[in-house]
């Protein structure tokens, strides 16, 4: 459930630098600085990176992203690689300032005759950047899309015509499994990730419609495809977990990521999971209301609905947190908080989320006997009261209610 929700969350997402609040836009400043020049022809090295869009269903924007440059442009598209680096929210918006989107019309299922998309499934395959020609009907706008699920997305144009400039390279096990269209497309997923390919590109396979079985294929809207990777990867290693015996003792991991800090309360019981997310007074999503606080969780035997409160956020945290369990052949009740601080004053995707909730389960934890002295050391971390989350979460009061066999051990 959703609590407090005392403000309007989407003035950003429809201001889109417009200045509808009255104040400089943060992020149109520091994404328009670094925007190419207008042309409507240009060489360069997508990431790789395509896109494709929901709005008007099934007859939906797509498109290559690349921008004016050559080389390791990997870093203008991955989260794994902007958090490895630690690049800075100004860093990532002028790097996606550069990236042009280049766009065309698609059919979700249809395939024949449409050359761009061909092209845009055969960049979609590549673990490398990939050399592209691009003309364009018309200048690139000076604009762009806010969406929190993915990183922003900017000077769109129709395009023309495109070619590549080289070959594609492709992993073997991707190129295998794309080809095989006898294989759903949840099993294709669970193998590319067993194949160690990177979440990124397991996201764009997806959205491209390259996996399943050949009458099922079909185009996946990215914000879409990133919560459907995600789902289906933390839902294939459960299944194993919920078979391990508990954790001994009450754990805590903690990290933080481009004003994002994050809290893992892991609890000595059979598996079950909640996020509660805290977004604070000038954070990217609450710019000038209240506190404001999106719950959702699951029990042992999982959840059937989306995550419509917490969202995309909700599926990359309970990926890390399945790695994790995964990793030490256990399972746990886990409590995620999350406080989305002011610092973090422009979306950049899910995917950082991901990796910040990957990496605090890399570190050492703090282990504790009781929850109260679990709390106190959470709070001197905290911005908040931990109030906040103990009074509103249901796994704790599930987790103090309920009776516990090892209370008569």
């Amino acid at each position: 459930m959703a609590l407090k929700f005392n403000f309007d969350s989407e003035l950003c997402v429809r201001c889109k630098g417009k200045g509808y609040c009255g104040k400089p836009c943060p992020i149109l400043s520091k994404f328009s600085s670094s925007m190419p020049k207008p042309k409507t022809h240009f060489s360069g090295s997508s990431p790789p990176e395509i896109f494709v869009g929901r709005y008007g269903y099934p007859q939906v924007n797509t498109g290559i992203l690349s921008p004016e440059e050559y080389g390791n442009t990997e870093k203008y598209s991955m989260p794994e690689l902007w958090h490895k680096n630690n690049f800075s929210i100004e860093k990532i918006l002028s790097l996606r300032g550069k990236l042009i989107y280049s766009k065309f019309k698609s059919h979700l299922k249809s395939r024949q005759g449409n050359k761009f998309l061909s092209l845009m499934q055969e960049i979609s395959l590549a673990y490398k950047p990939v050399s592209v020609e691009i003309f364009l009907k018309s200048p690139p706008k000076q604009n762009f899309s806010i969406d929190m699920h993915l990183p922003i997305i900017g000077n769109p144009a129709p395009l023309k015509y495109a070619r590549l400039e080289e070959n594609p390279q492709v992993k073997s096990k991707v190129e295998y499994l794309t080809s095989d269209t006898d294989i759903k497309a949840s099993s294709a997923l669970k193998e590319l990730y067993k194949g160690s390919i990177e979440i990124s590109n397991i996201i764009k396979i997806l959205s491209a419609g390259l996996l399943g079985k050949k009458t099922s294929r079909k185009l996946v809207p990215s914000r879409w495809s990133i919560t459907a990777v995600d789902d289906t990867l933390s839902k294939y290693l459960l299944e194993k977990i919920r078979l391990y015996p508990e954790i001994s003792e009450i754990l805590v991991f903690t990290s933080e990521y481009l004003g994002n800090h994050y809290e893992f309360l892991l609890l000595p019981d059979k598996f079950s999971f909640e996020v509660i997310e805290a977004k604070l007074t000038g954070s990217v999503w609450n710019p000038q209301g209240p506190l404001y606080l999106a719950q959702d969780y699951e029990s042992f035997n999982g959840r059937k609905d989306y995550a419509e409160n917490v969202t995309g956020a909700y599926y990359s945290n309970r990926l890390a947190l399945a790695e994790y369990l995964e990793k030490i052949k256990k399972q746990a009740s886990c409590l995620v908080m999350r406080e989305c601080r002011p610092e973090y004053y422009a979306p950049c995707g899910v995917g950082i989320l991901r990796e910040a909730s990957r990496q605090a389960f890399k570190e050492k934890p703090e282990v504790f006997s009781d929850l109260n002295s679990a709390f106190n050391s959470i709070q001197s971390r905290l911005r908040l009261s931990s109030s906040v989350f103990m009074e509103n979460s249901w796994l704790l009061k599930e987790y103090k209610t309920q009776t516990r066999l090892n209370k008569w051990a």
